[in-house]
């Protein structure tokens, strides 16, 4: 059937995402993460095992953290994913005033999208693949627990063979 003129069609993709806490009650943090995407997801959530990793790029005296993947079917654009994304991390206590000084902060909450079907997307605020996501382990491995098979537009390599390629 082919739709009348006014009708819009919704396609979802499959997005990825990385989460990541390392303030106050981190597991029960990274659970609401997944009870999130699993609300925005209804019908298609794939989640992680939960790993416990040291900091990396973190400023001196940083806890650890735990990190996990999820993959969700999202029907809406990648701006509106990350401003969903966004709008968990403030229930969570998170707050982005701080700019590129945040990034490597601790947080309660860090929701970043990995990837989004098989769209690539470099603007101010969102670049899509995650331009620093196949060299952190902490991000490979909970994503090639879930989708090992994938490859990322512009790669030839799946997610498990990066992660393979991973030095430690």
């Amino acid at each position: 059937m082919i739709p009348s003129s006014g009708s819009s069609i919704v396609v979802s993709l499959k997005a990825g995402i990385a989460i990541g806490s390392n303030l106050g009650d981190r597991a029960a943090a990274v659970a609401r993460a997944f009870a999130f995407l699993a609300r925005l997801s209804p019908g298609h959530c794939l989640c992680s095992p939960v790993y416990e990793t040291a900091p990396v790029d973190c400023p001196p005296g940083s806890g650890g953290f735990l990190n996990a993947a999820a993959e969700i079917d999202f029907a809406g654009s990648p701006g509106e994913l990350l401003a969903r994304l966004h709008e968990h991390e403030r229930s969570e206590g998170r707050g982005r005033e701080g700019g590129e000084k945040e990034r490597n902060a601790p947080r309660a909450i860090d929701l970043d999208i990995l990837y989004f079907g098989d769209r690539t997307i470099d603007e101010a605020g969102l670049v899509i693949p995650h331009p620093r996501m196949k060299g952190r382990r902490f991000v490979m491995e909970p994503l090639a627990a879930i989708v090992p098979g994938l490859i990322f537009p512009g790669e030839t390599r799946t997610v498990g063979e990066i992660l393979g390629d991973l030095k430690d």
